[in-house]
């Protein structure tokens, strides 16, 4: 492996190992040993099933499978034959764990998948989680949830029916640094929040990318990273906002034909409480400002996978190396073992599609004030 990050801990190595030679022994192929090592139901560690294999799959998602502790990649979905040869010798997939779209439901069956990630483009999340609702598997479902309130509560609905748990890949609620943002508010650290800034965006490349087609998107770079932004005035406050206003902004670029390019929205929160973000691709900011009544704390950069630094008030924050997307799907991983609530159920995700509308609405209306 390239990094140290893909390197396997000479403890879990030793372990796989001596699984991988007493399965050679019998003629199974390694995971099938893992799995049986496991068992299907009160297993060590749950089978996860990553249904699409893009950039966050191949560069965080399957990495981090690797130093998970209570679950891993036991299968993949694409439309690839490149990726499943690509994968399943990289990742010891067996053949019969590799599905397509066509027959994705076929997973049902299997009982190596406990938990089906869905990575895919926006519009095809409610469809995928649905449908893995209904084979009985779990479910963690990228940011955003849906591309709109009614799929959103539609995901809910049908992982309530089926009896499965849901998930939205909120990665930051489980970093150090934003969790310490959170308590601000539980705790009352630096009194009551008035104000909180949000700011996230990137310039973004190739112009031909689905996240520039809307149908695939739902928007620009709103429904990309500027969930973030949401997610975190949200927690930042520890409350609901009740309105809003927003602005869009385009230089004209051809990539923004069919989203916008750049969109900046204020939120209003109970008591007078405020707080301004901007989203954007076509610009670099990436940042989190709170502002309390018995100081100030910030975190710049804010958002990333690694390399968040910050401050409150007059405490520099210092964390060690922290992988989130492991800490995300362990987590998850012990919601289904244990029988608890993921703290980023579906709610969460219906809560930032709700805002997100009214954003959309306020632009329609020339940034009309919308309540949410």
């Amino acid at each position: 492996m390239a990094s140290k990050k893909n390197l396997v801990p000479r403890r879990d190595f030793i372990k796989t190992s001596a699984l991988g030679l007493s399965a050679l022994s019998i003629g199974l192929p390694l995971n099938s040993a893992l799995a049986t090592s496991c068992g299907s139901s009160g297993k060590d560690k749950l089978g996860i099933a990553l249904v699409g294999l893009g950039n966050y799959s191949k560069g965080q998602l399957a990495p981090s499978l690797l130093e998970t502790e209570h679950c891993y990649l036991s299968a993949i979905v694409t439309g690839t034959k490149e990726k499943e040869k690509e994968w399943a010798k990289k990742y010891n997939i067996p053949k019969g764990n590799i599905y397509n779209y066509e027959n994705f439901d076929d997973i049902a069956s299997n009982k190596d998948i406990d938990i089906v990630y869905i990575v895919l483009p926006n519009s095809m999340h409610a469809e995928f989680t649905i449908r893995a609702a209904k084979a009985g598997k779990h479910v963690i479902c990228e940011k955003p949830m849906a591309v709109s309130v009614a799929e959103c509560k539609a995901m809910i609905k049908a992982c309530d029916d089926n009896n499965v748990k849901l998930s939205i890949g909120y990665r930051l609620q489980f970093d150090p640094y934003h969790k310490r943002i959170i308590n601000l508010s539980k705790e009352n650290t630096l009194g009551s929040i008035n104000y909180v800034n949000a700011d996230f965006a990137f310039t973004i490349g190739d112009p031909t990318q689905w996240r520039l087609k809307k149908d695939l998107a739902g928007g620009g770079a709103l429904m990309d990273v500027g969930v973030y932004c949401i997610q975190a005035c949200r927690y930042s406050f520890g409350q609901e906002p009740i309105a809003l206003r927003a602005q869009a902004f385009n230089s004209g670029n051809e990539k923004f034909k069919e989203v916008n390019e750049t969109i900046t929205w204020q939120m209003e929160f109970p008591d007078g409480k405020i707080s301004n973000s901007t989203t954007s691709y076509a610009m670099s900011v990436n940042s989190l400002f709170v502002s309390a009544q018995k100081g100030k704390a910030q975190l710049m950069p804010s958002y990333g996978y690694g390399g968040i630094k910050g401050f409150i008030k007059d405490e520099i924050l210092e964390f060690p190396k922290f992988n989130q997307q492991q800490a995300q799907m362990d987590a998850f991983a012990l919601n289904v073992k244990n029988n608890t609530d993921s703290i980023v159920p579906g709610e969460e995700g219906l809560k930032d599609m709700k805002v997100i509308e009214a954003i959309f609405k306020s632009l329609e209306q020339n940034g009309a004030r919308i309540l949410i």
